[in-house]
């Protein structure tokens, strides 16, 4: 990669030597731009408006590379790079220049770094991608804002927009505009891969929030050049747990006693034990079973995070969509009424897999394992329990988010659900798979306090993939129906 005259590929080299000679010329490049900036004098003198603006030039990319340098000396798997970024970034503070600070620490703002589970290092999707893009030589235009991308993408905004907030609001006309807008048309199979792409990122999206991910240090959010405050911290220190007052974030309980928790994964135990029974021993009838669907359905719209609530600040992104008013929305609220979708009548199994396999060869199946892993995944483990069977525990999370985007099966009984996920759960679940971007640590803490972070990332993939799939099914019964 080249960044300037700087090259930085050469930290990847196995060679030591080629490694040393990489830094060196970062570490010139470095003192260059250092060079290029004005100095700092108690009555400086004037300057022209071509020098001020080659000066902030100069610190852009100064601080540019010092972010890189601060990722480096904390995630390089080379120690000798480690050690020698960390140099170069002390002798530039020497030189009176403010250096970055990692804001957190870990991967996650929900999970300590030592848990293994939370080591998915992964930055915000959309620096993530960013990145990407132009590392495959996109376009740097598009990303100025939607309306610079072709036309034929500018096409999908719509149907992304829809398929992101209120996917039951989909029909066939939305999919036939697609197909017959002449010469910025969409092909049919081309439309089925663009659906896959979207509804997989939306759902990674919500495995980003939902287990707090942090930016990368080098990128936006993930640094600080602010200075140490009159008490000589700055709140990057105490983010990063330098300030010697024993955190309490660091247990999904927080404040709520063992005790009181285990109690809460015995009697969430025992009401498993006793649902089984109850099918063992009777069996609601279809009638009652579409009524204690409706009742769920109906109630989940009453599930919602308190508006007071903090949420992780995030960058400006809007300039990558249109729309920014459209969000989330109930879809039976303000008298609307959507029909219920029957899986029934249309299932990922019997329809859905087919159609993605006939159009986009060999990714219906890549699509149906990652639905099935998830689904399946199991340690046979419940907090402190062992040899525990999770069937009954996750078809419930999985059909409750399918009940909220008002998908119902007619073989399930949804009073299990009520039974099975407690309130401060299901807004958890709500906010991850609708409103992502409001998941709170406080949320992510106060479900299932006793259970393992492993057992919570768990949960987080069956909820992307349950939502990943009810956008599937809306969008390609819309495009079956436009076929027939």
């Amino acid at each position: 990669m080249e960044e300037g005259e700087v090259r930085w590929d050469g930290l990847c080299s196995r060679d030591a030597s080629t490694r040393d000679a990489a830094l060196e010329n970062i570490r010139q490049a470095v003192l260059r731009r250092r060079a290029q900036i004005s100095p700092i004098k108690e009555d400086p003198p004037p300057e022209s408006s071509e020098g001020r603006l080659a000066s902030a030039t100069a610190l852009e990319s100064l601080n540019e590379m010092l972010a890189r340098l601060l990722m480096l000396s904390k995630r390089c798997p080379f120690r000798d790079v480690r050690e020698k970024s960390a140099s170069i970034l002390s002798n530039v503070q020497e030189l009176g220049i403010r250096i970055p600070r990692p804001l957190g620490h870990g991967p996650s703002r929900f999970i300590p770094e030592k848990e293994a589970a939370a080591r998915h290092q992964c930055s915000y999707l959309v620096n993530l991608h960013v990145n990407d893009f132009l590392h495959v030589g996109g376009d740097p235009k598009w990303l100025n804002g939607l309306e610079n991308a072709p036309h034929k993408l500018q096409n999908l905004g719509e149907l992304n927009k829809i398929l992101a907030h209120r996917p039951w609001l989909i029909t066939k006309e939305h999919i036939e505009q697609l197909l017959k807008t002449e010469e910025h048309s969409w092909s049919l199979a081309e439309l089925i891969h663009a659906v896959v792409l979207l509804t997989h990122y939306h759902s990674l999206a919500s495995f980003t929030f939902g287990c707090g991910i942090s930016p990368e240090i080098h990128c936006e959010g993930g640094h600080t050049f602010k200075l140490p405050s009159v008490s000589n911290y700055c709140i990057c220190d105490i983010t990063n747990g330098n300030h010697g007052v024993d955190e309490t974030h660091d247990s999904p309980a927080g404040s709520i006693s063992t005790t009181e928790s285990f109690c809460e994964v015995e009697a969430l135990m025992e009401k498993m034990k006793k649902l089984q029974e109850c099918r063992d021993e009777e069996e609601a009838s279809q009638e009652e079973m579409a009524t204690r669907f409706e009742r769920e359905k109906r109630e989940s719209m009453f599930v919602c995070c308190s508006e007071d609530e903090e949420s992780a600040p995030t960058r400006d992104v809007s300039r990558h969509f249109e729309d920014t008013s459209y969000g989330y929305k109930d879809f039976s609220r303000h008298g609307m009424h959507v029909p219920t979708f029957r899986v029934q009548d249309y299932s990922w199994e019997d329809h859905g897999y087919s159609l993605v396999n006939r159009l986009y060869p060999d990714v219906g199946q890549l699509i149906d394992e990652k639905f099935h892993i998830a689904y399946d995944l199991t340690y046979n483990t419940m907090a402190m329990h062992k040899d525990v069977d999770t069937s009954m525990l996750r078809r419930a999370i999985w059909n409750y988010i399918h009940c909220m985007f008002g998908i119902r099966y007619d073989d399930y009984d949804y009073g299990e659900i009520n039974q099975l996920l407690d309130r401060s759960f299901k807004v958890y679940i709500k906010t991850v798979v609708c409103t992502p971007e409001k998941t709170t640590k406080r949320m992510y803490d106060s479900f299932w306090r006793q259970f393992k972070h492993s057992e919570k990332v768990h949960v987080n993939l069956l909820l992307i993939e349950a939502r990943m799939q009810a956008e599937l099914l809306y969008a390609l019964r819309a495009i079956t129906h436009y076929m027939t």
